[in-house]
C-alpha cells in the first residue's frame, strides 16, 4: 500500500494526511538509528502499521472526548489516531515507558502539529491520568488478560476498549474470561484475515 492508496482507502482529510506523512518522515529518520518497527515491515508500513491503526476509526463511538493508548511504541495506533481525531478535538494520551520511544513520539507529535496529543513517559501501572478515558486502545503490547488488568487501573465502567489482536485471539478471550466479565464484539481485521479487533465494554473482575 502506498500513501496515496492509504488516502483513498481511509478518505482522511488532506490536513490529516499531511500530518501522517510527517509522522512517516520522522519514523523513517528514526528507523535508520533505532528499531522502532520490525525492519521487515518498513516497506509495507502503510498497510501493516498505518492502515492497521486507522481501521479503528470507523469503529469508535461518536462524541468521545478522550483516548488513551497503552504502550504506544512507534505510535501505532495512538499517534495515527491522534492525527485523525484532531479535527474533532479528541484528546489522545500515549503511555510509553521506554525513554527512546517517548522521545520519538514527542518529536513526531511536534512535527505533526498535534495540539490534542500528550505523551506520558511512565509505566502503565504508575501513570496518573487525572481522568477516566472514554476509549482505551492497544496493539501488540500484551495478552488480553494483562491488557484488561492495565486498563482497569485507569478506566471506569463507561470506558470501552478497542484492542488489535493477532491469530490467537480466541485463546486469549478464553483465558481472559477466567478473570473478567465483559461484553465483547469481535470485528474482523482489514489487514490480516487471522487477526481481529476486540471491542470490549462493561468490564468487571470475576469474583472468586
Amino acid at each position: 500500500m502506498t500513501p496515496e492508496e492509504f488516502l483513498a482507502e481511509t478518505n482522511v482529510s488532506r490536513e490529516t494526511f499531511e500530518r501522517l506523512l510527517e509522522m512517516d518522515r520522522v519514523l523513517i529518520d528514526w528507523s535508520e538509528r533505532h528499531n522502532l518497527i520490525a525492519r521487515s515491515t518498513i516497506k509495507e508500513r502503510w498497510h501493516r502499521h498505518f492502515f492497521d491503526s486507522a481501521q479503528l476509526l470507523p469503529l469508535l463511538p461518536e462524541g468521545i472526548k478522550t483516548v488513551v493508548d497503552l504502550g504506544s511504541g512507534a505510535g501505532f495506533p495512538g499517534l495515527v489516531l491522534a492525527a485523525c481525531l484532531a479535527p474533532k478535538g479528541v484528546s489522545v494520551t500515549l503511555i510509553e515507558a521506554t525513554q527512546k520511544k517517548c522521545a520519538f513520539l514527542t518529536e513526531a507529535g511536534a512535527a505533526m502539529g498535534l495540539a490534542n496529543l500528550k505523551v506520558a513517559p511512565e509505566r502503565i501501572e504508575k501513570v496518573a491520568l487525572g481522568f477516566k478515558p472514554d476509549i482505551i486502545t492497544a496493539r501488540a503490547l500484551a495478552r488480553l488478560d494483562k491488557l484488561l488488568a492495565y486498563g482497569a487501573e485507569i478506566a471506569d465502567k463507561k470506558t470501552r476498549y478497542f484492542l488489535l489482536k493477532g491469530q490467537d485471539v480466541e485463546g486469549e478471550l478464553t483465558e481472559a474470561a477466567k478473570c473478567w466479565h465483559m461484553d465483547v464484539i469481535k470485528h474482523p481485521s482489514r489487514t490480516d484475515l487471522r487477526a481481529a479487533i476486540l471491542e470490549i465494554g462493561n468490564l468487571a473482575r470475576v469474583r472468586t
